[in-house]
């Protein structure tokens, strides 16, 4: 079985990264040590872009030169000295002692710098079959029809079956979109059996290089606008020389803007297009020739309100400057999540994972990292995908994250909000909300209906027709009410809202479950080697005995949910017969009733933290337990404890914590932390829909 995989174009310019990107993304899912290698690098092996692009994407805690076999100088300086083949031996050392610290070792073939595209791809064949792992070489499908892609294919099949290197796959990269169909038709029909050949269309998101990319070939300075501006991409150049009517009357969508610090009129008139409903949206400005921009114009930018457009100073001049950046092509950079999202999309769409996972046949590892459960967790959402109502849709953390959901295809969503004010604010981010649902609680024609359905639920505490109505136009209220008429199956809310502004719609409408009396919340903390789910850390200031078994009871069937066997440890400052006090009995009594209530599980308490993760501990205090030293499931008696536990570990263990996960109510609805980030909010859609899919029995 082999512990390595060999991707290499078979050309300049053949995309490479997207299949990277796809391959690793399974492996995450599936193993905790991952390899990265490339057999020739640039120089300094940290500037190295697939290194660069991998190692901080996956985390991968090995020196950077551990990954690179030799240095293009090296195989250059080999190839004039005529000793070209000793490199192989020397990339087959560096590889294999790589391979030794590391489960699996994902390979990245050479850029194809020289000259002759031939013996470079043969150079890399000679490679991967000298590392002994299998290869998968990727052509270009740009302006080439099914046919001559097809013929490239069975070509390159049987030369490098001639060369006695064994093939995972061949993948057609760029293709065409109006020949992607047929191609991916025929790939799979008409090439030898045994060969899995794939057909990935062209985009051209991948293919436009970012502001960021520009500002590092250029090596400029920022002077202005937020640094998500970077990640905006280009479309075309303009050169900002003539007076501003005509300037403007040449602004297209997406221009990058050359011009010189003295020219107020067209910096001043570039930002004010960005920012007007009537001009197309501009992707960033340069200003050259190594000028200071006027004080008073400085003055003026100063006061703005915060622009996403960023403003590039460089001391070249304007034709240079052009010039030197005309025939940069974009690039997927660690920075730029919209183009990651964009690359797994579409290796996900178009490259069967189930069928490459299993013939990259890795075992699962017992260990549990935290990409391993992100992955899962997009993963399981995927698979039957769920409708999450995502209030607070002017909100630009809620956009960003919600452009990589439907992107990857994790949900459909559902954006509430004045729509003008979203579709402007989307704009303005550069994001694109194709797909999403975009609805305005004040408009929409399902107020009424939800609004008398408000009023029959809550007349009994004083809600008239009017009061309901006016409720209605809250957009937690609506989106609670979406999920009550079954138009949405989850919500996710807290980024700007408080707790109490997300949970209360959900106990007043969609309510708890029967048995339960409490909503309450768990977090799913992912430390470098499992994961460990903590509750109640958000919601239960001081709950009584039966309140934490009900917290207890819910957190085991939510470990249970994301693939945690739930070993439930109730927490306290005393372990089993020895403590005394109240705060010691109320955790006594609460692991009778769950006991009581649920003898199927496995449960201790009161127990101590140490007594509960340490097995070492768990040998002095409590060696005859199941749970102790092997708890997965933590109860904390209060959220004063529990909440600052949570912090602790985070802070300190360097874990992920993923939550609140919210429990207890009859349809999924999650709280964010107000501090969240954009990964947090993806995880938390996620979970919700993982819930939305177990309310509904689905696998």
């Amino acid at each position: 079985m082999s512990r390595g995989l060999y991707i290499t174009g078979t050309g300049p310019r053949s995309g490479k990264s997207v299949v990277i990107l796809g391959i690793m993304e399974l492996l995450a899912g599936r193993i905790g040590n991952i390899g990265f290698f490339r057999p020739v690098a640039y120089p300094d092996a940290e500037h190295d872009h697939s290194i660069q692009l991998i190692s901080k994407l996956q985390k991968l805690k090995l020196p950077c030169e551990s990954f690179c076999g030799c240095t293009y100088e090296e195989a250059a300086s080999a190839i004039r000295g005529g000793h070209l083949s000793m490199l192989p031996a020397q990339i087959l050392e560096k590889y294999k002692s790589l391979e030794d610290q590391c489960d699996f070792v994902l390979c990245a073939g050479t850029d194809y710098t020289g000259v002759n595209t031939a013996l470079e791809f043969d150079f890399n064949v000679n490679i991967a079959r000298n590392l002994g792992i299998p290869l998968l070489p990727i052509i270009s499908g740009i302006a080439r029809t099914p046919s001559e892609i097809l013929d490239s294919v069975k070509v390159l099949a049987e030369s490098i079956e001639a060369k006695n290197c064994d093939i995972f796959a061949i993948v057609a990269n760029h293709v065409e979109e109006k020949w992607k169909e047929e191609t991916a038709a025929r790939l799979q029909n008409e090439v030898k059996d045994g060969i899995h050949a794939y057909a990935i269309p062209r985009h051209s998101l991948l293919e436009k290089p970012s502001v960021a990319e520009i500002a590092r070939a250029l090596r400029a300075e920022i002077i202005y606008g937020e640094p998500e501006g970077l990640e905006r991409e280009i479309h075309r150049y303009e050169i900002g020389a003539m007076g501003l009517p005509g300037f403007l009357g040449e602004l297209s969508e997406g221009a990058f803007v050359f011009t010189t610090a003295d020219r107020s009129d067209i910096i001043l008139g570039a930002l004010l297009a960005d920012a007007s409903a009537t001009y197309p949206q501009i992707a960033g400005l340069v200003l050259t020739g190594g000028l200071k921009l006027e004080p008073r114009i400085q003055q003026l930018l100063a006061g703005l309100r915060k622009s996403q457009v960023p403003v590039l100073s460089v001391s070249e001049d304007t034709f240079s400057s052009a010039m030197s950046v005309s025939s940069l092509r974009g690039k997927i950079g660690p920075e730029n999540k919209r183009k990651i999202a964009v690359a797994q999309a579409l290796f996900e769409s178009n490259v069967d994972p189930r069928e490459i996972g299993k013939r990259l046949m890795i075992s699962r590892s017992s260990r549990v990292t935290p990409l391993m459960f992100e992955y899962e967790l997009i993963s399981r959402a995927k698979k039957n995908r769920r409708h999450v109502v995502l209030p607070e849709g002017t909100e630009e953390r809620i956009l960003r994250a919600a452009e990589i959901l439907l992107l990857r295809g994790v949900v459909e969503i559902t954006l509430l909000g004045a729509t003008q004010e979203i579709q402007d604010k989307a704009t303005e981010l550069g994001l694109s909300m194709s797909g999403a649902h975009i609805v305005d609680p004040a408009s929409s024609e399902m107020r009424k209906e939800f609004a008398e359905t408000y009023h029959e639920i809550r007349k009994h505490k004083g809600i008239s027709r009017e009061m309901a109505f006016d409720l209605m136009a809250d957009v937690s209220y609506f989106g609670t009410m979406m999920i009550h008429h079954e138009r949405a199956d989850g919500m996710v809310s807290g980024a700007v809202h408080t707790t109490q502004h997300t949970i209360r719609p959900a106990l007043e409408i969609i309510r708890t479950k029967p048995d339960f009396t409490i909503v309450s919340s768990v977090f799913l903390m992912c430390l470098p080697d499992r994961v460990l789910v903590y509750g109640d850390c958000a919601v239960n200031p001081d709950p009584n005995a039966q309140q934490l078994a009900e917290i207890a009871i819910c957190a085991a069937s939510t470990s249970e949910m994301f693939g945690v066997e739930p070993r439930i440890a109730m927490l306290s400052y005393s372990t089993g017969e020895s403590g005394k006090g109240a705060d010691v009995e109320k955790v006594r009594e609460a692991t009778r009733i769950v006991k009581q209530l649920r003898p199927d599980l496995k449960i201790e308490g009161p127990i101590q933290y140490d007594a509960a993760i340490d097995p070492e501990v768990a040998k002095l205090k409590m060696p005859d337990s199941e749970v102790a030293g092997r708890a997965t499931v933590f109860i904390f008696p209060d959220l004063n404890t529990g909440n600052n536990t949570y912090k602790a570990v985070q802070r300190s263990a360097s874990a992920v914590a993923i939550g609140p996960v919210l429990q207890g109510l009859n349809k999924p609805v999650n709280d964010l932390s107000r501090g969240c980030t954009v990964t947090d909010i993806v995880n938390t859609v996620a979970i919700t829909a993982i819930q939305a899919q177990a309310g509904k029995g689905l696998p």
